[in-house]
């Protein structure tokens, strides 16, 4: 990347949650940000704390699913501010429901957002990055790319399709010998808006499983991983250990989700009876308000993971295990001379 310009970033889902946060820790390094979503209300708020923290925002309404449409934001980022640099795909959306009362429209909806959404962003990067032989993608996922729960069939399906996605370019990059990076941040669960907006069939509110972290603890990660040429990064350290416990014992995720799945989705307070999901349409759009980056669940999250500096300080964490090592080896001389 050309160090001695700001840097032009593409945020998809920009308007609220993860994507606004991103939006911000950009901006704190100067950047020029395309900040993508559907709501105008939100995006508008993301345009005000982008030019806050000493960045520059273009609002550009876009729906991830119409690949035309996010051709287009492409076309008018780089018209606006220049190559781009990062591209983010953040974009999603999901339904709370069991499968057997999920519609084939739903699955399709959030397929198309969630998926194919990560697919045309990734196409209109790679055709401008491409032929320029510099740049980095950033797929935003979650550890249910490889654990699937219960009552989010369809939006651990699309993350599991951008895994697969993500794993088959990286390979391609790698045979084409491209200076294209590829980057997948797998998240766990963030205390964002979305939990009050997300389609649900539930009797009760949905909440996110604890441990929940604050959405700037995944902003960081991803500008981490837009920077640093890491094939994954996994974001606390339960995150790691559900990754890696499903290679070896899937059938105790399956049998432990089935327990505690259902019940730890939601609150004890009842879905309000008016309350608005965003499948179809935004809900921070034509007056519907700016929701910002977090949600309701401040109480519970956590502002830092130890786990993801360790990952971001592995000099720092190779330095330590040295300096431990040695202070053993010094002991066991020590007591060997007794």
């Amino acid at each position: 990347m050309q160090r001695n310009k700001a840097e032009v970033v593409v945020i998809t889902g920009a308007s609220a949650g993860v994507g606004r946060a991103t939006a911000r820790e950009f901006a704190k390094h100067g950047a020029h940000i395309g900040l993508l979503a559907r709501g105008s209300d939100g995006l508008e708020g993301a345009k005000r704390d982008v030019e806050a923290l000493g960045g520059k925002a273009l609002i550009i309404p876009t729906d991830v699913a119409d690949a035309d449409q996010v051709e287009a934001a492409a076309e008018q980022v780089e018209a606006e501010f220049g190559p781009i640099d990062i591209w983010v795909n953040n974009a999603m959306t999901s339904v709370f429901s069991p499968v057997k009362e999920m519609t084939a429209a739903e699955y399709r909806r959030v397929t198309e957002v969630c998926y194919l959404g990560v697919v045309h962003g990734t196409l209109s990067a790679l055709k401008r990055m491409l032929p320029r032989d510099r740049g980095a993608i950033v797929q935003v996922g979650s550890a249910l790319a490889y654990r699937g729960i219960p009552l989010q069939s369809a939006y651990c399906g699309a993350k599991h399709a951008i895994q697969g996605f993500h794993d088959s370019l990286r390979a391609e990059l790698i045979h084409d010998s491209s200076n294209v990076r590829v980057s997948m941040v797998q998240l766990p669960a963030v205390n964002t808006p979305q939990f009050g907006w997300v389609k649900s069939r539930l009797p009760n509110k949905a909440q996110p499983v604890e441990p929940i972290y604050q959405p700037e603890v995944a902003a960081h990660a991803i500008h981490y991983a837009a920077h640093h040429n890491r094939r994954e990064i996994i974001v606390g350290f339960r995150n790691w250990i559900i990754v890696w416990g499903n290679k070896f014992l899937p059938g105790f995720g399956d049998w432990y989700l089935a327990k505690t799945g259902y019940e730890g989705q939601q609150m004890d307070e009842p879905k309000p009876a008016d309350y608005e999901h965003n499948l179809w349409k935004a809900v921070d759009d034509d007056g519907g308000g700016d929701f910002g980056a977090r949600g309701e669940f401040d109480e519970k999250s956590r502002a830092h993971s130890w786990q993801l500096w360790a990952t971001t300080h592995p000099k720092a964490v190779a330095a330590a295990g040295l300096g431990l090592a040695g202070a053993a080896v010094a002991l066991l001389v020590a007591n060997d001379s007794d």
